[in-house]
C-alpha cells in the first residue's frame, strides 16, 4: 500500500467528534419558527383583550391557534352560550379586522382554569 492510502484509512478510522453544539439549532429554530408564532399569538391575544367584554374575558382563555382555528376553553355553560352568542353577532368579525393573521373560526370547549390576577384589572 501507498503512503497516503494508509493515511486515509488511518484518518477514516480515527473516532469522529460527535459532539455538536447546541445553540445553533435552537437559534434556528427561534427565530424561523416560533418567534414568528409567538408574534402570531401575542397579535391575538391583544385584539381579543380589546373586543370581548370584561365580563366574559375573565371566565374565557385561549388554550390553541391551529392553523386558522382558535380555541378557547370558557368554565361554565352560561358564558359560553353568552360568547358563542357574541361570536355569531359579529365579535368574530371584530376580532378579525385587529388580527393581521388568519382566522376563521373559534372554537369553544369547556374547561376549568383559575382567572390570573392582571395588575391592571381590580376584582370587585
Amino acid at each position: 500500500m501507498q503512503e497516503w492510502q494508509l493515511r486515509n484509512i488511518w484518518r477514516n478510522r480515527q473516532p469522529k467528534n460527535r459532539i455538536s453544539m447546541l445553540a445553533e439549532p435552537l437559534t434556528t429554530l427561534m427565530k424561523r419558527h416560533l418567534a414568528k408564532r409567538v408574534r402570531r399569538i401575542g397579535q391575538l391575544s391583544i385584539a381579543w383583550d380589546e373586543c370581548v367584554p370584561d365580563f366574559l374575558r375573565d371566565h374565557a382563555a385561549m388554550v390553541s391557534l391551529t392553523g386558522e382555528t382558535l380555541t378557547v376553553a370558557v368554565d361554565s355553560a352560561s358564558h359560553r352560550y353568552r360568547l358563542e352568542m357574541l361570536l355569531r353577532a359579529g365579535l368574530l368579525d371584530a376580532i378579525r379586522e385587529r388580527f393581521a393573521g388568519p382566522l376563521n373560526r373559534v372554537r369553544l370547549i369547556p374547561g376549568e382554569f383559575d382567572a390570573l390576577e392582571m395588575p391592571d384589572r381590580h376584582s370587585t
